[in-house]
């Protein structure tokens, strides 16, 4: 979720659950250790939280993984999944698929800097490397490494000829190939990623793994996370309510204080917080026009969610 699980829409998104594993968008070794900014900032409401690291070389590998575990980070994911060319360049991301003992490798040192788990994602499989066989042969290598969870993409990914959006669309998924991995190795923990788009899709994966991963449908529409606390987990109590978050995100706004913060930096995470509702549309519409212009609203979504009230109200007197 590069450049968009930013520390802003993880904050956003606990909001709607606490007991989601949030994971921060994938952030390079070589950003952690030369780069001038904060790239492991996060807010303490977030816990809890994992680092996605991108990355093949092992010391450089751990080396990050300590400064996740003393910044208090709760787990450290490799990301063998990520299919864009200049993850490729890089040698980290789906092309490592290709080089199991290097993620190994970096598992190993990682595991032996740190107390907090190390994690991988990864695809079923990368261009012509798309058996079964070749997906297995991965995941025991890394596996007997010391690794012992595993985040699937239930698509393989072509690196030469997709992009990166085409890599997350076109590839059919493949299901199946993930609950077999777990059945045939019940000691590992195996969570599925791909496609996801409804609670009750969620449940009918957890009969067969041992946890989902859902992007892009909790980042287009947020508050399918609203009920997860109480259909997954069996907590009680009702979910905050759309216009509570709204109001809980104006605050958050208001105590930033970081050279060049925006209202927008927040706003553009929140753009499917109404989708599907009266408002919807003009909600996504106003922060869009009113959010990034040179002079920003310093009551953007306030101003916002009076616009929503309106619209429901319009809708209410018509259908009374």
């Amino acid at each position: 979720m590069l450049d968009w699980t930013d520390q802003h829409c993880r904050y956003f998104l606990r909001l709607i659950s606490n007991r989601v594993l949030l994971y921060t968008e994938m952030v390079t070794t070589g950003a952690l250790i030369f780069g001038k900014g904060d790239y492991l900032a996060f807010n303490d409401e977030e816990h809890p939280v994992a680092l996605q690291l991108g990355g093949s070389n092992p010391s450089d590998m751990a080396r990050c993984a300590v400064m996740a575990q003393e910044r208090g980070y709760d787990e450290v994911n490799i990301n063998v999944g990520c299919p864009s060319d200049r993850v490729k360049n890089g040698s980290f991301g789906a092309c490592l698929m290709a080089q199991p003992e290097v993620v190994a490798d970096c598992v190993r040192e990682m595991q032996a800097s740190v107390d907090i788990p190390v994690t991988v994602k990864c695809r079923i499989g990368i261009d012509e490397m798309d058996e079964y066989e070749d997906f297995s042969r991965f995941i025991d290598t890394v596996a007997n490494a010391g690794c012992d969870t595993f985040i699937v993409h239930a698509r393989k990914a072509w690196l030469q000829g997709l992009s990166p959006k085409e890599n997350r669309e076109i590839p059919p998924l493949n299901y199946p190939r993930v609950y077999q991995l777990k059945a045939e190795r019940p000691e590992l923990n195996i969570s599925l990623n791909g496609g996801v788009k409804s609670l009750d899709e969620v449940q009918d994966h957890l009969a067969h793994v041992d946890g989902v991963m859902v992007g892009r449908e909790a980042y287009a529409n947020p508050y399918f996370l609203a009920e997860v606390d109480r259909r997954l987990y069996d907590c009680n109590g009702l979910p905050i309510s759309r216009d509570e978050i709204v109001l809980n995100m104006q605050s958050y706004i208001e105590r930033q204080s970081q050279v060049g913060f925006k209202p927008w930096h927040v706003a553009r995470h929140m753009l499917g917080l109404y989708q599907g509702q009266p408002g919807g549309r003009i909600w996504r519409r106003y922060l869009s026009q009113n959010g990034t212009g040179r002079t920003p609203d310093p009551d953007l979504l306030l101003n916002g969610l009076a616009q929503v009230q309106q619209a429901r109200e319009d809708v209410a007197s018509r259908v009374s």
